[in-house]
């Protein structure tokens, strides 16, 4: 059984990888870290892994410079092969104060059809009483001034408090709008090193069948030769 070069550990059969069959820029990455390490020695499945997954991090380093804030944790993710999707909701919905869940009960009933029908109401019953109701002596007599001072105050309120409402909304959407990036990120480094994986058992498969095939030879061989010593009596 042959031993990891970095852990000094037995390798489990089949996940045994050799230096020669490993990328020369993944491979130059574990030489910087263990200089020692040439192409005829081994290291773990699992030690390789976690090399590509350092691999691509440098090289996301060099294409984009600094790594952006969002980048970093998915970079993190990876390493740590965590599940970005995990506390979504607790970002998407922390803890609201009285003044945040008053804005959107508000917010939510003035842009509703309740709203615009009480409204109407309120406005008719309000013209019907000052114009025949109390027409000798109306507290708002026509043109309804003080109507249009309470509509303009309910304006002036009603519009920041929507206001409050979308930008809370807003946040909500661009938290989504960056999980969603950093998930679609991350699916297409792990897809990168699903591929590397894959590339790695089926150059083990054929290094197997090829052996396979060559004991086979052989053994024809030594056949060959069998039927060519026999002597008949």
């Amino acid at each position: 059984m042959k031993k990891s070069y970095i852990s000094q550990k037995p390798i489990p059969t089949g996940e045994a990888v050799i230096g020669a069959e490993i990328r020369a820029g993944i491979f130059d990455l574990i030489c910087q870290e263990h200089p020692g390490f040439g192409p005829e020695d081994s290291i773990s499945l699992s030690e390789m892994n976690f090399y590509r997954r350092l691999y691509l991090t440098r090289m996301m380093e060099e294409e984009k410079g600094e790594l952006a804030r969002i980048d970093q944790q998915v970079m993190m993710a990876i390493r740590d092969n965590s599940i970005l999707s995990e506390k979504i909701q607790d970002e998407i919905e922390p803890e609201l104060t009285l003044g945040e869940k008053m804005a959107d009960h508000i917010a939510s009933f003035g842009g509703s059809w309740t709203f615009i029908l009480i409204f109407f109401t309120f406005l008719i019953i309000w013209m019907i009483t000052n114009a025949y109701l109390l027409v000798n002596q109306p507290f708002d007599p026509y043109p309804f001034i003080l109507l249009n001072l309470i509509l303009s105050c309910l304006a002036a309120i009603q519009a920041p408090i929507i206001m409050m409402s979308q930008n809370r909304q807003e946040a909500k959407d661009r938290i989504r709008s960056e999980h969603d990036y950093k998930i679609d990120l991350k699916a297409e480094l792990e897809i990168k090193i699903l591929s590397e994986k894959i590339d790695h058992l089926l150059v083990h498969q054929n290094r197997k069948l090829l052996e396979i095939q060559e004991v086979q030879v052989d053994y024809m061989e030594d056949l060959l030769k069998q039927i060519k010593n026999f002597k008949p009596h």
